[in-house]
């Protein structure tokens, strides 16, 4: 967390930081709820923190951060931030792959997975001012813990 909130970079700074500190404890908070082994937890944890590094360089290479390109550039990114950590390659390469499909709602493979969709979507429906039937929809379509679904409820006045 430290260092992702020390990296961070660009117009959007403050509100980057945020974003993530918000997923984060959202995903932290769904993960302990869904009783995630530590392991798993973990890789939540850290991909929820990194999961949009890609959102400055995406700026300044394509003029927005589309989600589409977050997910092209920020496995690369992930791997470098995380070489000073003592993390097992298998965990690297999980939290790289996450950070590489958060914005793919099909195939998800794994609560960790399914986790950190539902986590930044409770932060993005806010930041983005969705409409209650957009949220709706996600949830319908999209979430699956019972804990992010009583959080989206409980939030958004389902």
């Amino acid at each position: 967390m430290e260092k992702m909130i020390i990296k961070s970079y660009g117009s959007k700074k403050k509100t980057d930081i945020a974003h993530f500190v918000k997923v984060h404890s959202y995903a932290r908070t769904i993960g302990k709820l869904e009783n995630l082994d530590q392991q798993t937890l973990d890789i939540l944890e850290i991909s929820a923190i990194v999961h949009d590094i890609a959102c400055p360089l995406c700026r300044e290479k394509y003029g927005n951060s589309y989600g589409q390109y977050q997910e092209q550039e920020g496995p690369s990114l992930v791997k470098e931030f995380l070489k000073e950590f003592d993390l097992e390659n298998h965990i690297v390469e999980r939290v790289a792959y996450l950070v590489g499909h958060h914005h793919t709602y099909i195939d998800v493979d794994g609560l960790d997975y399914q986790i950190l969709l539902e986590a930044d979507f409770l932060v993005n429906a806010d930041e983005m001012n969705l409409s209650q039937d957009s949220i709706l929809k996600m949830k319908n379509n999209v979430f699956k813990t019972n804990s992010g679904k009583k959080l989206l409820d409980a939030i958004y006045d389902l």
